[in-house]
């Protein structure tokens, strides 16, 4: 047994590496477990490959709108999968191999490939070898589930990562999941010259968001010739004979019979924490199987941490990041960070895109607070008519009694980039009236925060 690490950690999605750094910087010595590829799910299988994709997609978008731009093309868009393909792997290894080579070059960092199970609270066992830590810390991050439906179990379906693995274009996509993952997927793909059916159980896509939200996004989509099927129930899958999927299902009470060549599963994810071994470390998890952990990331066993999706308290690549340095902090620098000073923040990048600060209208309304408004549609901002791109709108809500902003709602072009001049004055805790008195470049879409700011009133009862 391995007994001379100060550390174990293991997974190594964007919060290891970076602990793993500043726990070696300071003179420990750690082990670095990895049982698939260097990067977790963001690099290999999620935000670096579809926001690739994304951007293939949008070219190919805006080469066929070229005329409304006084632009001519000779002849239609075509999609050359393969090559589009070959750009996404070629950025995702480049960053895998940025990645390996800094922790493989990383002093007192110790790099094991293989599969980590606890053999008790502060030892693991990794292709036969145990290894004795007094601190562990687990990021292992989840993965895709499918849905109950019968027929599921034999009926090829897709997960992210099967679908980042094609290299044609899918005939007609059927995309089970009407939120962040799946319309992202929809998008890309129907702009590629795919013919895609979303379905989703809810009454409305992104049911999380406020309703404006959902309206918006399924005009925008729905305008682009995605097809959405919404409160889908009595869902039935099977595989055709000519080799096709066939998905029988009731909405509203009508019956739908949708055929396609390809089914992907995009539901929501779940934790990597069932082959773990984590009943042999007594470590607890809630009833999804996400490790319970506290507001400093530690689970109830001392001297082990979850960070990252597993921990079940953020499920985006900024936030394991920002776990690393929450738990980095108290550490090695003698601060006391906890996830209560995170706002909440992420987007979903579809084309507009929509990025979510703080509090959405019907938590403001929850909380019981008198409360200001202010809504400006994309047709009033200069910048967006001279792109062409005037889909969506931007909303924030602000407490009236201390002018703090309470959070935003940014569905338009740059939204995922001008959001943060109003999260940032939230961290700050200053009142809305810094950023509305501040003067922004013309022409941006950022000079229009500030008009968005003075467009405030009273939000009304419902």
């Amino acid at each position: 047994m391995r007994t001379d690490l100060d550390a174990i950690v293991i997974g190594s999605g964007q919060a290891g590496p970076f602990l793993a750094s500043r726990l070696t910087a300071a003179g420990r010595r750690v082990a670095l477990v990895e049982r698939a590829q260097l990067g977790g799910t963001c690099v290999n299988h999620g935000c670096m490959p579809t926001k690739t994709l994304v951007a293939s997609a949008r070219a190919a978008h805006i080469a066929r709108r070229a005329a409304d731009y006084g632009v001519r093309i000779g002849g239609p868009v075509q999609i050359d999968m393969p090559a589009v393909k070959a750009r996404m792997d070629r950025v995702v290894q480049q960053s895998v191999g940025n990645l390996t080579r800094w922790l493989e070059g990383m002093p007192n960092l110790s790099l094991l490939r293989g599969h980590a199970r606890f053999a008790g609270p502060h030892e693991i066992e990794v292709n036969g070898r145990r290894l004795q830590a007094p601190q562990v810390f687990v990021n292992v991050g989840c993965r895709a589930v499918l849905p109950d439906w019968p027929g599921i179990d034999s009926t090829p379906v897709l997960d992210n990562v099967g679908l980042l693995a094609l290299d044609a274009v899918p005939e007609h996509l059927i995309v089970i999941g009407g939120s962040y993952i799946g319309l992202e997927f929809a998008q890309i793909h129907r702009r590629f010259g795919a013919r895609v059916t979303v379905l989703e159980a809810a009454d409305r896509i992104v049911a999380r968001e406020d309703e404006q939200v959902s309206r918006e996004l399924a005009a925008i989509l729905g305008g682009e010739g995605i097809e959405l099927i919404t409160g889908v129930g009595a869902a039935r899958v099977e595989r055709t004979a000519d080799g096709q999927v066939r998905v029988s299902l009731q909405s509203r009470g009508v019956a739908h019979e949708i055929v396609g060549s390809h089914l992907l599963s995009a539901i929501g994810r779940r934790p990597n924490t069932d082959d773990l071994g984590l009943a042999a470390a007594g470590i607890r998890t809630d009833a999804r199987g996400f490790i319970t952990v506290d507001d400093q990331l530690r689970t109830n066993v001392p001297g082990i941490w979850a960070l990252g999706d597993v921990n079940g308290r953020g499920a985006f690549t900024h936030t394991a990041y920002h776990d690393h340095q929450i738990v980095a902090a108290n550490l090695l620098d003698g601060e006391q960070r906890s996830v209560r000073e995170r706002i909440p923040a992420y987007a979903l990048f579809t084309d507009p895109p929509l990025a979510r600060i703080g509090m959405d209208e019907a938590q403001v309304r929850a909380s019981g607070r008198r409360a200001l408004v202010g809504t400006l549609p994309m047709t009033r901002v200069g910048r967006a008519r001279e792109r062409g791109e005037t889909q969506g709108y931007m909303k924030v809500w602000v407490d009236a009694r201390t002018q703090r902003i309470l959070g935003a709602t940014l569905l338009c072009i740059d939204a995922d980039e001008i959001v943060h001049s109003l999260l940032d004055v939230m961290a700050a805790d200053a009142p809305y009236t810094v950023v509305q008195r501040c003067v922004h470049i013309h022409p941006t879409v950022s000079e229009l925060i500030p008009t968005l700011l003075g467009s405030l009133t009273e939000l009304t009862p419902d």
